[in-house]
């Protein structure tokens, strides 16, 4: 699929749809941060603008960071690859120690600095797939080999996903495997080797949701929720409530009724729902065509990289971004079990935001070597 070049020229700019594709979805995040938390900040913290102001933070301090990363060639994240994911294993690890990890919402993903705080899964999904770009491209040859190339691929993807784990976030590490799979199929990756480590991993995805009472209770909900309308199935019902009345065109910016207390902090994972309800379809569907658009251009880029790395290292971006937004689309329209997945670009949260910023700044990099 891929081919390695040798131009490495780099043009002017960046590619300028791809970055139109990013401010809009990055805008419409803003505004329905604003929309979605404003009765809930208010209430807790006699400022409705609470939530909306520090993700404006969040998205400022991520696009200087993007811009800043953009100008950066994309070769020189393979030569600290290996430096990257070291320390992407030891914020990992140090999240779990006592008193250094912070719990949220029943995980211990977070660690605190200062009046914020970072989430270190969110950095080693962008140092694994960086490293991992960068071991395939060299080990091209050896990926058809399962204990020689698919076997090592998989190690360090596994360990970190086992890590994760231990928080638990299921749905981080979700997007990980998923991510990393994507880059090493494309890769060269036999589909025998695939389907033995699928079966291996329905096996092993059942005894993780058998070892949690928490996911079987998200399983259930989402076969059927109205079994536990007002605990396990609480958070779906109320975002199908939301989608429900939006109809066609929405019942119009701000407002939405679920916001009211009904739909759990409705600016992280369920601000689609709010999305939906006030934009209506037409609203909804507009998001996801953006969605597409991005698909669609780092594909192009992927394809018009002048190396293996620069190929890999994009489709790894724009594989995880994609991945993420099914997920999380899927949950909130009922048709996945909730998984606690933010939808990139427009869910409150700054490390999740910041890093996403950072992931695209390589890929418009990249974009400035492609042949599009």
């Amino acid at each position: 699929m891929f081919r390695n070049r040798s131009n490495y020229q780099a043009k002017d700019a960046p590619d300028l749809l791809l970055m139109v594709i990013i401010f809009s979805l990055l805008l419409v995040g803003v505004v329905m941060v604003y929309s979605a938390s404003a009765i809930w900040a208010d209430y807790k913290f006699d400022d409705s603008f609470f939530f909306a102001k520090r993700q404006l933070l969040f998205a400022t301090v991520g696009i200087v960071a993007m811009f800043g990363i953009m100008n950066i060639p994309y070769l020189t994240w393979r030569n600290i690859s290996q430096g990257m994911l070291l320390v992407c294993f030891v914020l990992l690890i140090a999240v779990l120690i006592p008193g250094v990890g912070m719990v949220r919402g029943g995980a211990q993903s977070w660690i605190g600095v200062g009046a914020f705080s970072i989430q270190p899964s969110e950095f080693m999904k962008l140092g694994l797939i960086i490293f991992l770009a960068k071991y395939l491209a060299e080990n091209q040859k050896k990926i058809t080999s399962f204990s020689k190339g698919f076997i090592p691929s998989l190690s360090l993807v596994f360990l970190a996903f086992g890590i994760i784990m231990l928080q638990p976030d299921l749905g981080t590490g979700v997007v990980l495997v998923g991510t990393c799979m994507l880059m090493i199929f494309v890769s060269g990756a036999r589909i025998a080797h695939f389907a033995g480590l699928a079966l291996l991993g329905v096996v092993g995805f059942v005894a993780l949701i058998a070892s949690a009472p928490y996911r079987i209770a998200r399983i259930t909900a989402f076969l059927n929720p109205w079994e536990d309308p007002l605990g396990a199935g609480f958070q779906i019902i109320q975002s199908l409530y939301a989608i429900g009345p939006g109809g066609l065109m929405g019942l119009g910016l701000g407002q939405s009724l679920q916001k009211f207390f009904y739909l759990p902090e409705p600016q992280t994972d369920f601000i689609f729902a709010i999305l939906a309800e006030e934009l209506g379809f037409i609203g909804g569907t507009f998001v996801i065509l953006l969605f597409f658009l991005l698909l669609w251009r780092g594909v192009r880029v992927a394809l018009g990289a002048p190396d293996m790395f620069g190929s890999l290292l994009a489709l790894g971006i724009v594989g995880m971004i994609s991945i993420q937004v099914m997920i999380n689309i899927s949950v909130v329209t009922g048709l996945m079990p909730v998984t606690g997945i933010t939808l990139p670009f427009l869910s409150y949260g700054g490390s999740s935001l910041t890093l996403t910023l950072c992931s695209v700044g390589i890929l418009l990099n990249i974009s400035k070597y492609a042949r599009l």
